[in-house]
């Protein structure tokens, strides 16, 4: 199993970005990111079910998959620094496979944790879980953006993704996040002003998930605001070395 793909290969460039798409979501949504970070080898997290993986199983548990991807990624043959974007459900997987890589002894750079709650706000609720059908999720993806209503009546386009959608969606409501040690990583936490579902105090809250820095910022938009405003500026801002 592949769990990345380059967006654009640079051997030379000093650092890789990792981007862990949402709820839903394949590489294809990082795919213009390697215009806008040029300083960096941009990589794009693939989950099973979709794009070149359709044929696979959908994962069912978001820790066990994540720690799958923190052994792909740890493995010998590249040992540039390399910082993880996530948004929505990306950010919460990003942050276990840290956490499974820390617990390994290796790391990451920095983690940008984008229109996610904090870890430890997740419940983890099996009843929620299987709540999720057909209705439910296109009410959802229409609220937060990103999807235009006419297509949640395309039947052709409804039986392609609905079934890699909703394993996500239910998979990411049964996850428990509970209170754990903190991660050493830097962190920052991005949220769209207009989120329908995350609010910035949810989102200030991944303070308690890094004994690393921390920093809180809020940005124009609502879930989606990385569609119009790739946060490339913030993301370069926060990798650039700082003279001591």
């Amino acid at each position: 199993m592949v769990w990345t793909q380059v967006v654009e290969a640079r051997p030379f460039a000093a650092q890789r970005v990792v981007c862990f798409p949402h709820a839903g979501g394949s590489p294809y949504f990082f795919r213009g990111w390697a215009k806008g970070l040029d300083a960096y080898e941009v990589h794009s997290v693939c989950y099973p079910g979709r794009a070149e993986r359709f044929s696979e199983e959908c994962a069912d548990r978001l820790v066990p998959m994540a720690r799958e991807i923190a052994a792909a990624l740890s493995a010998p043959g590249d040992d540039r620094p390399v910082a993880f974007f996530g948004h929505s459900m990306g950010a919460i997987v990003a942050y276990e496979v840290v956490r499974a890589m820390e617990e390994a002894g290796s790391g990451v750079a920095h983690l940008f944790a984008s229109g996610a709650r904090a870890p430890h706000l997740m419940t983890g609720d099996p009843v929620a879980a299987a709540a999720w059908d057909e209705a439910s999720i296109g009410r959802t993806l229409i609220e937060l953006g990103g999807t235009e209503p006419e297509l949640l009546e395309n039947r052709a386009f409804v039986e392609l993704v609905m079934p890699y959608i909703g394993a996500d969606f239910r998979m990411l409501a049964a996850y428990e996040g509970r209170h754990r040690p903190p991660l050493n990583c830097p962190i920052t936490a991005i949220v769209g002003e207009g989120d329908p579902r995350v609010t910035t105090a949810q989102s200030a809250a991944w303070r308690e998930s890094t004994r690393g820095p921390f920093r809180a910022l809020t940005v124009p938009g609502e879930h989606f605001y990385l569609g119009d405003r790739p946060p490339f500026g913030l993301i370069e801002d926060a990798l650039r070395p700082r003279r001591s």
